[in-house]
């Protein structure tokens, strides 16, 4: 296929695909679908081999969010009945990351409900930052707290974040009909806060809420263009007790296709199957690895996910190995661009405008604590059959009663 072979070298040369391209790959029938897999699975390896990283989510602080995302559990006036609880101590959240790197993690989440976090928050996080990180050599550490202040990026940077995430979750046009209390802009200004603190930014989607093509589109091209060096693709989970409940929209060819079009937006950067993946992706889950070189292992902030074990087999099993502690995620030109920027403490390149360490040729030069997808939540595996538009699935969500916050082992 003439698209295909075009993405490709687009690809390889880390080019920007047209939006129509773009579309175009949303719009590939089943009968190509292994065809688009095969084509996004070129430029995966050549950007990160047949690497997966692992990356495992602490819920710092759960539920009783004044935000009003209407896909999130945490939201105010959900009645989905996850768990809550206030800030864990340094130590107990030490305690939880250590389970999830001793299952493989090179990264650990430190998410936090809320619109954003007081000085108080961030010197609180900067406490359980360096527990985490004098129990676990070489770890890395991302933060998502919400929307940031001025100097609360450079704070955590000082602290010994390495990056900070804050997803756009959806396009400008449409954010508006998901979240009244923040805005896009919101979102937007936060990224470029962490990125130019100096601290490496992770900024994503969630899939199936009602959006378009288009939409999906959109947002892909703006974490482009802001940069990212962590794209997270959630795929939304209709948590009961949200108004999003009743939105089954996504088809385990769906999701391949959406990470198929985002890496050949973002091919040399981090795509990362984040919340969803065990209820859309199902038994499809080892295909999606040919095109993302990133997981969760193991459960997610409100919700469970499939067995830690299981992901390292499912790794295993799909001819991929777990990415080393030692090993730099990201390739050599993205590596030392962002490494030179946190030593400045500074702007990136790109994100400048001077080209410095963005991707080639680009188009254009609150709750937000959404770290594996607020709503992305994973459910529980294996699930029988695909769910039905505008019906409540609620057997298709476990809701997370284990590790961070409760008295029972974590799941890694």
């Amino acid at each position: 296929m003439d698209l295909l072979n075009t993405l490709v070298e687009k690809g390889l040369r880390r080019e920007l695909p047209t939006r129509e391209e773009a579309l175009a790959v949303l719009a590939t029938s089943d009968d190509e679908l292994l065809d688009v897999v095969a084509a996004a699975g070129k430029v995966r390896r050549q950007w990160f081999g047949r690497r997966v990283k692992l990356n495992y989510l602490v819920n710092l602080k759960s539920g009783l969010c004044p935000e009003d995302c209407s896909y999130c559990s945490q939201r105010l006036g959900s009645k989905a009945e996850i768990l809550k609880y206030t800030w864990l101590k340094p130590d107990e959240a030490s305690q939880a990351a250590a389970a999830g790197v001793a299952g493989g993690a090179k990264r650990v989440c430190l998410v936090a409900s809320g619109r954003g976090p007081t000085d108080r928050d961030v010197a609180r996080v900067g406490e359980t930052i360096a527990a985490i990180k004098e129990q676990n050599e070489g770890v890395e550490v991302c933060a998502c707290l919400g929307l940031l202040s001025d100097g609360q990026a450079e704070k955590l940077r000082d602290a010994g974040a390495d990056a900070y995430n804050h997803n756009l979750n959806t396009s400008e046009a449409t954010y508006g009909g998901i979240t009244k209390t923040h805005t896009y802009a919101d979102r937007v200004d936060t990224v470029r806060k962490a990125h130019a603190a100096g601290l490496s930014a992770c900024s994503g989607l969630i899939a199936g809420m009602g959006e378009s093509d288009e939409d999906l589109v959109d947002v892909v091209y703006a974490l482009r263009e802001l940069d990212s060096d962590s794209v997270p693709v959630n795929f939304l989970i209709p948590f009961e007790g949200t108004p999003l409940a009743k939105e089954w929209n996504l088809t385990p060819q769906r999701c391949l296709r959406i990470l198929a079009m985002v890496r050949f937006v973002c091919p040399d950067v981090e795509v990362r199957i984040a919340g969803g993946r065990e209820v859309h992706l199902r038994s499809m889950q080892p295909l999606a690895l040919h095109v993302a070189n990133s997981i969760f292992l193991g459960d997610y902030l409100t919700s469970e996910g499939q067995a830690g074990q299981a992901d390292l087999d499912m790794i295993a099993d799909a001819g991929f190995e777990v990415e080393g502690a030692g090993t730099t995620t990201l390739p050599a030109h993205r590596a030392d661009a962002a490494a030179a920027a946190a030593r400045a403490g500074g702007v990136c390149g790109s994100a400048a405008g001077s080209g410095g360490c963005g991707p080639a040729d680009t188009e254009t030069s609150g709750c937000g604590s959404a770290c594996g997808g607020c709503s992305g939540h994973a459910g529980e595996t294996p699930v029988p059959a695909q769910a039905e538009a505008g019906e409540v699935r609620s057997d298709l969500v476990a809701v997370r009663r284990r590790g961070a916050g409760t008295d029972i082992a974590p799941n890694a």
